[in-house]
């Protein structure tokens, strides 16, 4: 049996295990890339704590940290608040705000998952406070990131496009864009429908001019005033939550503008909170995601111990040896999207458009259709609990049993991955788009 073969099936064993035995898989999947890394490559312990994705674990902390400060200060609850107030109280419209605007963010230059970072700890609290699934609010935050990830001037757009310039391939940067807002946009839509979002039509409209309450309130005078108090200590900016706010925005400046790490950014803001109001920072620590953090980072190490094995090369190579153009495109695609609910969106794409050159070069496929079936397959399943964005919606959602949303995102991840490749190919390369 073969290296690759073996490392295979030890991660679908981790699969197995943690969703029987209820241990943490990201514990698993450090043993198993320990394992694995050890005895089957003869990896020494460099090179496997060199997939340890630090970047992410700076992110995920920082982030977390950040607004576990935001939350114990009533900065979240202010900006539900003000979100209440832009769209004049109507709560079903609240998702599609989010999706706007993490689809803006992404679409002027931010990297999805520092978009994500930004909206999604905000959209997760409004949704609690309101009884909006969860699932869908982290949704609409994920799509609305990659629906706008490939404008012409986006981070996605410009490497793929670039990739596609590199290897001499015809290419449409219109046409990307559109086919990834596209999908993202009618992916919304479902869900929005499926979640329960046209029950929230009506729900909430003119709870701002009755102070955050709708018309139905206890008759009980006592208990009217006290709800009345609590929303106007809701909507009061005090020192603390200006600060806040304008550590939010500095966040957002320093991400868009200066190309700063969102993570690091994250912990140094939160660290000044902490300085300036310890009161409210006191057990902010203790509110990082840690065992999110732990599954996310245990997850990807193993991913890397794959990549440098060879496995996921040898996985692609296996496909492209096949002499059926039209078969081993939409197999590429499901690698690419299987892989990427794993691992980085970007490398995967970066890997999977070369392997497509030599039967692309044949003109049996068209070249725009096939590379942005690619992009959308490989991005698509950020939703994924295993991905950069979805980490990040299901360490920021507040009040939520994790391991059950942990579930469901794993679960409507897997319906993504099983259902939008095979769509894509059917819409985007089996008509031939040259």
């Amino acid at each position: 049996m073969s290296a690759e073969l073996i490392s295979i099936i030890v991660l679908v064993a981790v699969f197995v295990i943690a969703t029987t035995r209820s241990i943490n898989m990201g514990a698993l999947a450090f043993a198993a890339a320990f394992g694995v890394g050890e005895l089957v490559a003869d990896f020494d312990t460099d090179t496997i704590f060199a997939g340890f994705p630090g970047d992410l674990f700076v992110v995920l902390v920082g982030v977390t940290y950040l607004f576990a400060i935001a939350r114990a200060n009533g900065t979240t609850d202010w900006l539900v608040h003000a979100s209440i107030r832009v769209v004049r109280g109507r709560v079903a419209l609240i998702p599609w705000v989010m999706f706007v605007l993490t689809g803006a963010l992404t679409a002027i230059g931010a990297v999805s998952p520092a978009a994500v970072a930004i909206v999604a700890p905000i959209a997760l609290s409004f949704a609690t406070r309101y009884g909006i699934s969860p699932l869908l609010m982290g949704a609409m935050v994920v799509h609305g990131a990659q629906g706008g990830g490939f404008s012409p001037i986006s981070i996605y757009g410009s490497i793929v496009n670039g990739i596609v310039e590199r290897e001499n391939l015809p290419g449409n940067e219109i046409a990307l864009f559109l086919a990834s807002l596209i999908v993202n946009l009618v992916i919304a839509g479902i869900l929005f429908v499926v979640l329960g979002g046209l029950k929230l039509r009506g729900v909430g409209d003119g709870t701002e001019a009755a102070g955050g309450k709708g018309a139905d309130e206890s008759p009980d005078d006592e208990e009217k005033k006290g709800e009345e108090k609590e929303a106007e200590e809701d909507t009061r900016l005090t020192p603390a939550r200006i600060a806040t706010l304008t550590a939010l925005v500095a966040l957002v400046v320093a991400v868009l503008a200066f190309d700063l790490d969102a993570g690091l950014t994250s912990i140094s803001l939160a660290v000044v909170l902490s300085a300036c109001w310890p009161e409210d920072s006191r057990n902010a620590v203790g509110q990082i995601a840690w065992p999110t953090v732990l599954l996310i980072c245990g997850v990807l190490t193993y991913v890397a111990v794959l990549d440098e094995m060879g496995t996921i090369k040898w996985a692609g190579d296996g496909v492209s040896d096949i002499g059926i153009p039209l078969l081993a495109s939409v197999l590429l695609c499901y690698i690419g999207a299987v892989i990427s609910a794993f691992a980085s969106s970007v490398g995967i794409m970066g890997a999977l458009i070369p392997l497509a050159v030599p039967f692309l070069a044949q003109g049996e496929i068209g070249a725009i259709g096939m590379v942005a079936a690619l992009a959308v397959s490989a991005t698509v399943v950020d939703v994924s609990p295993f991905s950069t964005n979805g980490a990040l919606v299901l360490a920021a959602a507040p009040g939520v049993d994790r391991e059950r949303f942990f579930r469901q995102l794993m679960m409507y991840g897997g319906i993504v991955v099983a259902v939008v490749p095979a769509v894509v190919w059917l819409v985007l390369v089996v008509p031939g788009w040259a």
